[in-house]
């Protein structure tokens, strides 16, 4: 009986794949990638035509000792990696360290690991496509140049084995990007005016909105402009001007891709990106369900298509109908929105195997969180094949002298894709509901005003779902990307994450400002999003990879040494302080360690001695006079906070000034070229200009 060799990449497969296959395949798993590019050189040979040398990778020579054995008793040998472009090139890595030239070798690849597709790749076996092999080379290339290029400069600027990436630098700054505009930025102030109105013959109130006047909307900036408008209105009288009536409908949401996976799962579910792609991970290997066996549950989790196949769509689409109704199946397929954008490798979206296998079916046979995961999966693959939510809207005018006021409100008519699926944060949408006998001809009466102060505020701080989300639209990075990427910026501590919040650590400022200042193009945006382009090129078998790399190395190499020369003029010696070795008396140094600035003895190694760098800013702390320095939360968040912590509890985000705020007497705060009062409830702001002058 012939004999059949399919080599996965993970163990995990191994278990659903053998149930489909028949006894003469034998399953096995490489575990992941087997050669990649040394540690401790850059293995590209920039001399010959930048050739990569590839070496086993370590801990992997008994994997392949095995896989060896098994490919000599073997007729045919199936390579089924992942279906991209990183599963293409573990296939081929697979071929050249196994030496399979001179074997039957056959590339397949499945979206989904059930009965049906694996069959139906065995029967569409190829070859290695090494357009997409290249194209991963290339990204491998790439990434391993510039680190091996600029990490020395980083360890010489900053004294620590630091590292920078391709990607990485990126994302950094774009989170350093959005820390210098928050910290820019200026509250503005503004004030609501609400009036509660007695509707004759009803007992709820209705509440309407300030609007402006007949014919502009206007804001209201401050309690001067919120007086003089009171002032007409207390005493006006107020009736229904215009009462309108329309429909409002709300489409539903396209499957997921990764990143939008991604997103979803850290806003409804609290995941990081990486735990969301682990358990995503498991869910398309395969779960042990009771009564089945193992069971692949998602298709591939690293995609940027939203099509789905004909099959699941009928599938979908007959589920529904039988569950819900035939009025809830959508009337046709929705556009998927990814408009001239390629899908990598022609995936499907994240969809369940089998729409009929519901959460609740396979509740008991998984973790909490992989039933969360696959819940949320489940329920937007349904919903993206439903009807849309449908609103009746109304919007009412009501006048009062000169000015306006509305009130908005939606009843929701037919729940369409709503029954099954609604997004993280949406529940808050609904509108207020109209009390029901209200028309033009109804007598109102005003109760009373409810007004507020209000500042604007700052862009949000970048969570993981929202840096994917901006990744993802400048066209950085791929799907199986992302996670890595954040993942790598917090394990190096250049960011900390508190909260959901990503923020920028003194560390992180340094590198950002290094590879701002020596390698601009590294760290350009509309540069890293045209690589990835080239990359797709290669994919496509339009551009060769080594041209790439042949472009990109001269530059970079000119910009390394520029840096270097730059360096040597300014030579970094450890900065000498007045605070004195306890142990041995000599004056301490700043030392930079992973969590930024620390005070170490030069006498090191002998003298071990370390203290926190508390760095002070030349302001008297607003609570008790002492000194304000420079603090870093645990996980390395900059705040102003006073020296004597914990007995004095001052602590400011932002630098505070000497100078008090005149409206108030509270400190002031440095934002950009203003000072602003410290309490936000008083919103005063100046010019430091001004207070250079007072």
């Amino acid at each position: 009986m012939a004999r059949y060799l399919v080599i996965v990449e993970s163990p995990a497969k191994v278990k659903t794949i053998k149930k489909f296959l028949g006894s003469n395949y034998v399953v096995t798993a490489s575990n992941g990638h087997v050669r990649d590019l040394p540690k401790s050189q850059m293995g590209i040979d920039v001399e010959h035509d930048y050739e990569p040398k590839y070496i086993t990778i370590r801990g992997k020579g008994d994997i392949l000792a095995n896989l060896r054995k098994e490919v000599k008793k073997a007729d045919k040998v199936y390579l089924a990696t992942d279906p991209d472009r990183e599963g293409e090139a573990i296939s081929w890595h697979l071929s050249q360290a196994l030496k399979l030239e001179n074997k039957k070798t056959y590339r397949i690849s499945f979206n989904e690991i059930t009965k049906n597709a694996v069959k139906a790749s065995l029967k569409n076996a190829r070859e290695i496509d090494m357009d997409l092999v290249d194209a991963q080379q290339a990204r491998r290339v790439l990434d391993r140049i510039v680190g091996y290029k600029i990490s020395p400069l980083l360890w010489a600027k900053v004294k620590r084995g630091l590292s920078a990436g391709r990607v990485q630098s990126v994302a950094l700054r774009i989170i350093a990007d959005r820390e210098e505009e928050i910290n820019a930025f200026i509250p503005e102030e503004y004030w609501t005016l609400d009036a509660n109105l007695k509707v004759e013959g009803e007992k709820k109130l209705l509440t309407a909105k300030f609007y402006g006047t007949e014919k502009k909307k206007m804001a209201i900036h401050s309690k001067e402009e919120l007086d003089e408008i009171l002032k007409e209105v207390e005493t006006a009288d107020y009736s229904v001007e215009d009462i309108k009536k329309g429909e409002r409908i709300k489409k539903a949401p396209v499957p997921f891709t990764t990143s939008t996976l991604q997103q979803e799962a850290s806003k409804a579910l609290n995941f990081a990106t990486a735990k969301t792609m682990r358990i995503a991970q498991q869910l398309y290997e395969g779960i042990d369900i009771k009564g089945n066996g193992t069971v692949g549950l998602i298709t591939y989790l690293r995609t940027d298509s939203t099509r789905i196949s004909e099959e699941a769509d009928a599938n979908v689409r007959s589920y529904i109908a039988q569950n819900y109704g035939q009025e809830y199946v959508a009337a046709n397929e929705p556009k998927t929105g990814d408009g001239n954008k390629i899908i990598q490798d022609a995936h499907e979206a994240i969809r369940p195997t089998d729409v009929t296998r519901t959460p609740v079916a396979v509740k008991e046979s998984l973790t909490r969180d992989q039933f969360r995961l696959y819940q949320l999966v489940w329920k937007r693959f349904v919903a993206s094949r439903m009807r849309p939510a449908r609103y009746e809207t109304t919007s009412v005018r009501i006048a009062a002298g000169q000015y306006r006021f509305t009130v908005a409100a939606s009843k929701i008519v037919f729940e369409g894709f709503r029954s099954v699926y609604i997004e993280a944060g949406e529940e808050k949408e609904e509108g207020n509901v109209l009390i029901k006998g209200l028309d033009k001809d109804s007598v109102l009466k005003k109760e009373s005003f409810e007004t507020k102060q209000h500042f604007t505020q700052p862009p949000a701080h970048y969570t993981e779902a929202a840096l994917v989300k901006t990744l993802e639209e400048l066209g950085i990075g791929r799907p199986s990307t992302y996670a890595p990427t954040i993942s790598t910026i917090i394990a190096r501590r250049y960011v900390a994450k508190e909260n959901k919040n990503l923020y920028l650590t003194e560390i992180g400022e340094v590198v950002n400002h290094i590879m701002k200042q020596s390698f601009p193009s590294i760290v350009d945006v509309n540069f890293t999003a045209n690589m990835e382009s080239l990359l797709d090129g290669v994919a496509e078998g339009k551009v060769n990879w080594k041209t790439i790399i042949e472009n990109f190395y001269p530059d970079l190499e000119e910009a390394v040494k520029q840096a270097e020369k730059e360096q040597e003029q300014v030579k970094i010696e450890d900065e000498v302080t007045d605070v004195v070795c306890d142990q041995c008396g000599r004056n301490m140094v700043i030392k930079y360690g992973p969590h930024g600035r620390f005070l170490a003895c030069p006498g090191f190694p002998e003298c071990r001695n370390t203290k926190p760098y508390l760095e002070k800013v030349g302001v008297p702390c607003p609570i008790c006079g002492k000194d304000v320095v420079i603090r870093k939360t645990k996980k390395g968040r900059k705040y102003y906070g006073c020296e004597d912590n914990p007995e004095c509890e001052f602590m400011s985000w932002q630098k505070p000034s000497t100078k008090k705020c005149p409206r108030c007497g509270s400190y002031m705060v440095e934002k950009g070229n203003k000072l602003l009062c410290g309490d936000e409830k008083c919103g005063y702001v100046e010019n430091k200009e001004n207070s250079k002058n007072n």
